[in-house]
């Protein structure tokens, strides 16, 4: 964690410095990533800073406290217990706010929704979980776009890629990535019988301009039609974008807009954030025997959370956390389930970097 610290404060001060150069500021649009970086990393940047401060002055002060002049060992003995606390207060401070790693205090994430084994019913049941998100977006008033869907015929998505931003919002909703099982009579069942069918969420740490550099010449640019369920065109011009990426092959696709522009801008952010991710989860493996019980750890086939409808009743395996609230929490109401998971990463955290001395 201190290598963490240390990392994301050097960043910080990286960005400071970039504030003030003559070059960034004679570009508005680096200019403005800078900032926005700057400010994401703020908090816990001068925290981390006053943690270093408190740590040297009890250093400083267990000196004295040690020297031969009774009169100073005595003032040093007094002022020492409420440096102790005020340290231990930022520890754990920065303990909260380092939880899921490098990407914790991001303000931006990008969320794909996708519907799984369960034919329209996963459909339906991909709906019923971008519903639940928007809702408790709303709640948090968080900004929520959509980037990209793809519908079914019955009101349903195979696919919906959404955009977020706003205070913490990869930091409450990084545990959602994985797959969400669903056990409830579907609404095209007419014998009453349940199915289980499957969705996979899969969160992702949006970044800033400056940090994935994405040149025209590395990737393909294909302009197309865009069309709705069953090939109907949701408009007749060639508006829907289509980039691939040469080196790591993804490929992003975005029609939702009626502008090509719009599609073009929406595509190359989530392609610049699945790249980003991919690189997270490159480096994320090779510290993966550090601590294999990780929450959210990226294995988004790994079944997360289970929604029983006849029981009222939600599951998440990762935690053993089961809650007869499934109304409340598809209506939005997810603290229950995100305060538990962040809580558990906090415990987590605790017991893995032990005392503060």
């Amino acid at each position: 964690m201190r290598d963490l610290l240390e990392q994301k404060l050097g960043r910080f001060e990286e960005l400071e410095r970039q504030l003030i150069d003559p070059e960034v500021l004679a570009n508005p649009t680096q200019l403005a990533g800078v900032a926005r970086e700057h400010g994401s990393l703020a908090k816990l940047a001068t925290k981390y800073r006053r943690f270093k401060d408190l740590n040297r002055q009890i250093s400083e002060i267990t000196e004295l406290m040690e020297g031969p002049d009774p009169e100073m060992r005595e003032l040093a003995a007094a002022e020492l217990p409420e440096l102790k606390a005020q340290r231990e207060g930022y520890w754990n401070e920065l303990l909260d706010m380092t939880i899921g790693g490098e990407d914790a205090n991001r303000s931006r994430c990008v969320m794909e929704i996708r519907a799984g084994t369960g034919g329209d019913e996963a459909g339906l049941f991909a709906r019923d979980l971008y519903e639940m998100y928007k809702r408790y977006a709303e709640d948090h008033r968080w900004k929520m776009e959509i980037l990209d869907m793809n519908p079914t015929e019955l009101g349903g998505f195979k696919e919906i890629i959404l955009g977020l931003e706003g205070e913490g919002v990869f930091r409450q909703l990084q545990f959602e990535s994985g797959g969400h099982r669903v056990q409830r009579v579907p609404e095209t069942e007419a014998k009453g019988r349940i199915h289980t069918s499957a969705a996979t969420v899969a969160v992702m740490a949006e970044p800033e301009d400056v940090e994935i550099n994405i040149k025209p010449d590395d990737y393909r640019k294909d302009i197309f039609h865009a069309s709705g369920p069953g090939g109907q065109h949701v408009n007749k011009t060639a508006s829907a974008i289509r980039l691939t990426h040469y080196e790591s092959g993804v490929v992003v696709s975005c029609q939702d807009e009626k502008s090509q522009h719009k599609n073009f801008a929406k595509a190359l952010r989530v392609m610049k954030t699945r790249l980003y991710d991919a690189k997270r989860a490159e480096e994320h493996q090779k510290r993966a025997d550090e601590r294999k019980s990780k929450v959210g750890s990226g294995d988004r086939s790994q079944r997360i959370r289970t929604y029983n409808f006849p029981e009222n009743r939600v599951t998440h395996h990762a935690i053993n956390l089961t809650l007869y609230k499934l109304d409340s929490i598809l209506a939005g109401n997810l603290d229950p389930v995100i305060d538990a998971l962040i809580e558990h990463e906090r415990q987590e955290l605790r017991d893995s970097f032990g005392t503060i001395e």
